[in-house]
């Protein structure tokens, strides 16, 4: 009915009824977007006039690998320094509707273009090829695709290893034996396991390097992606938020690059 009403008002058809199915006129798919983000912008703007948004635990949404390898072994500094606040962490590498899931910050793995939103970047990030430091001294370390031959790759969906070939120039080389996991944190287990050579995020392998459990085998590629704290502007007045803003951003500042970058 209030479909109809709106078409009386602008004296358009917006729906094409054929018995039980609709479909939208041309005018109405010109319309839907303008509605949708009108709606949207409605919706946001209730929610940042909640009273309430400041209270309750600080929600923040991440990716699982950075949250395991990077983010988790340094969150209880910040709780120490932020005892009234509770930290709730969802992951997930889809986009997060801040307003839907009521999460009050993100940090995400990107090239930082996220429209409507505050986006601070917090580092860069490098694909570094690492295995058992006993490995590398058996086997040697890595210069190009040629030196690959001596070990038993370890392949990963999200970070090939042509990603580190191109970076070092064209060549006829191209190994594609070996386990194949779809998972970060897995390949990097699969390194220290010694069960080969992978190629992984700097974030995930830092800490396992600066202990011995890994070693880095080569040189060091930058990613083209990097990590960012992210949230709707309004969130930025939210005293949990700023101060997690704040934390992450130095603990960030102090995370070094690899030394063969």
């Amino acid at each position: 009915m209030q479909v109809q009403a709106l078409e009386e008002y602008l004296r358009v058809p917006l729906l094409r009824r054929n018995g039980r199915q609709v479909e939208l006129t041309p005018q109405g798919a010109l319309l839907r977007p303008k509605v949708e983000q009108a709606l949207a912008d409605l919706e946001r703007a209730i929610d940042e006039a909640r009273a309430d948004r400041g209270s309750g635990p600080l929600r923040v949404t991440t990716i699982a690998s950075f949250l395991a390898q990077w983010l988790l072994p340094r969150l209880p500094d910040f709780t120490s320094h932020h005892t009234g606040i509770d930290v709730q962490i969802h992951t997930s590498t889809e986009l997060v509707d801040f307003v839907k899931t009521g999460m009050d910050a993100a940090i995400r793995f990107g090239a930082g273009s996220w429209p409507r939103l505050h986006v601070q970047k917090l580092f860069d990030e490098w694909l570094v090829p690492v295995c058992t430091p006993a490995l590398l001294q058996r086997d040697g370390p890595i210069a190009e695709a040629r030196d690959l031959k001596r070990y038993k790759l370890l392949h990963s969906t999200y970070e090939p290893w042509t990603a580190w070939l191109l970076e070092g120039g064209p060549d006829e080389v191209w190994p594609s034996s070996g386990a194949a996991f779809d998972d970060a944190i897995a390949i990097v287990r699969a390194a220290q396991a010694g069960q080969g050579l992978a190629l992984s995020r700097w974030s995930l392998v830092a800490d396992e390097v600066a202990m011995g459990r890994l070693a880095m085998a080569g040189r060091a590629v930058r990613s083209a992606h990097a990590y960012h704290f992210v949230c709707p502007p309004a969130h930025l007045a939210l005293e949990k938020v700023a101060a997690f803003r704040a934390w992450l951003a130095a603990a960030c500042a102090r995370f070094p690059p690899p030394l063969r970058a």
